[in-house]
């Protein structure tokens, strides 16, 4: 009923032209997001200084803090680092070197899985190849086969040449495509998909078992990737509870293929070696940095919008575009509206996220905590004082429109505030599909309108997107200036609307493993 009735609501003239834009505050948001950025400064902190941000490290921590103290110099309220609960250990890398030695010397481009333990020293010895694609291959290596060796598992990568450019900007024909594209499920993956992943890690984890119950001297995994560039993954559980594995490194493809091609020529392979890793498990709950611009209106002010990116990264980079770029537009978004001195009706809530690479654990505790349950759809009081929540995670690009996740009723507003930067954005684009893998997703299960920007893809899926070479140079500055000035009005605008924006139905309660990324 509540969406027919907000869809009628915008069929009715009145309405619309009681959401005529601000062109005062635009051009205040305008002028401070383009002409006097800070984006610099903001993802050069997230980035080069508190380095890489996995959950409970300190890295993590340092960017927290940063933040926190950022946004109270702002002049934000209730700017605070809010526990949501238990996350696990956390850990970070000390040392990390990895050499073949025979048949000559080269460096060996590669990282320690996370969470696995370090070689408790230099280590040296000769490489043996395990090939594991599935359960009849683990039967191969019974118990000693293996033992004190140090084993590269062969990976799948294709290295063969690209022709296709590494970075890449949607034309108008792409968006156009996306524009008449319809719906699709939750996190854009089918049940059967989200079934085969689930296998894949179950599986992944079993070979990691075998090889340290075969006490084996370290692993090497050849991964994904191309030209030294490689993604990586986790090594091991991070739950407090869960047995430490054995030391392991990840290996660009180019290197795991020469070791590979080497031995299968039967030219015996010497590697040395020597990782030494830190676990973090005296505090295993974690939070999300949260801070408030306060409402000015005495009837709106206890409705929020919030705006969000995930804050945690991987370990083999410092994170730049996975997440720094969206925290870095977010924080600078905040600090847009404060410096243009605007007072905005409703309350204005900025969350940067923890635990968003394990399964937006970060964001679905806030939003259980503050909001209600989606496994039961038990809803808190807070649930209706929520207007939106605004998203940014898919990288560097800039805004090119948004995803409605099936959620018709916000598109006549959504087009009318896009238009007023058609100077910056080219061919805006409103899409009813849905987009999965990020922090949105959180507040859509449970009926929240939540929204996740269209960005350019940059070198996102080919470069930077969990790899060893998402750094700050990989961001594109000019495009943050585009999106912190386009979100900064997207959450001025609506803070300052007559309505909240309008919502789907609610959903029926989910069980736990369909809320997946």
């Amino acid at each position: 009923m509540k969406s027919t009735f907000y869809s009628l609501l915008l069929l009715c003239p009145g309405f619309l032209f009681a959401q005529e834009i601000d062109q005062e505050a635009l051009a205040k948001i305008r002028k401070e997001g383009l002409d006097n950025s800070k984006v610099k400064e903001i993802a050069h902190h997230l980035t080069d200084i508190s380095g890489p941000r996995l959950t409970n490290s300190p890295g993590f921590q340092r960017a927290a803090e940063w933040s926190v103290s950022e946004l109270k110099k702002w002049g934000l309220q209730n700017s605070r680092i809010e526990d949501w609960g238990e996350f696990g250990k956390g850990w970070q890398v000390e040392k990390s070197y990895l050499a073949m030695t025979k048949p000559y010397y080269m460096p060996i481009i590669g990282i320690p899985k996370a969470w696995t333990s370090g070689t408790s020293g230099p280590i040296s010895g000769e490489v043996a190849i395990v090939d594991i694609q599935n359960e009849e291959d683990l039967k191969k290596y019974t118990e000693g086969t293996l033992t004190g060796k140090i084993v590269l598992t062969k990976g799948a990568a294709d290295t063969d040449p690209n022709f296709k450019a590494d970075a890449t900007r949607y034309t108008t024909e792409d968006l156009e495509k996306m524009t008449n594209s319809a719906p699709f499920g939750q996190g854009n993956f089918t049940a059967e998909q989200m079934e085969r992943i689930r296998t894949m890690r179950s599986f992944r984890t079993k070979v990691d078992s075998t090889l340290k119950t075969q006490k084996i001297k370290l692993e090497l995994a050849g991964r994904t990737g191309r030209h030294g560039t490689f993604f990586t993954s986790n090594g091991a559980s991070y739950k407090g509870d869960s047995p430490l594995a054995g030391p392991a490194f990840e290996i660009a493809p180019e290197h795991a293929g020469l070791i590979a091609r080497l031995i299968e020529s039967g030219i015996p392979v010497m590697l040395e070696a020597e990782s030494a890793t830190t676990f973090y498990d005296k505090k295993l709950t974690t939070g999300n940095v949260i801070a408030e611009i306060p409402g000015s209106d005495p009837k709106l002010k206890d409705e929020i919008i919030m705006l969000g990116g995930h804050l945690d990264s991987w370990h083999s980079a410092t994170g730049a575009t996975d997440n720094a770029a969206g925290c870095t537009v977010m924080l600078e978004a905040i600090r847009i509206l404060q410096t243009a001195g605007l007072k905005p009706k409703r309350t204005i809530r900025i969350a940067l996220w923890s635990g968003e690479e394990q399964g937006l654990h970060g964001s679905r505790n806030y939003v259980k905590n503050t909001f209600g349950d989606p496994q039961t759809m038990k809803l808190l009081p807070a649930h209706e004082k929520l207007s939106a929540y605004y998203n940014i995670d898919n990288g560097t690009g800039r805004i090119r429109g948004i995803y409605l996740q099936g959620n018709e009723g916000p598109r006549p507003i959504f087009e009318k505030w896009l238009a007023s930067f058609s100077d910056i954005i080219d061919h805006p684009t409103i899409t009813s599909r849905n987009t999965g893998g990020t922090d949105h997703q959180s507040f859509d299960a449970l009926g929240l309108p939540g929204f996740q920007f269209i960005q350019d893809g940059i070198e996102y899926g080919t470069r930077t997107h969990h790899t060893n070479m998402d750094t700050y140079e990989r961001l594109v500055m000019d495009d943050l200036k585009q999106m912190a000035t386009v979100v900064a009005a997207f959450v001025y605008n609506t803070a300052q609307m007559d309505q909240k924006i309008p919502r789907k139905e609610l959903p029926k309660p989910r069980p736990a493993n369909s809320v997946g990324r």
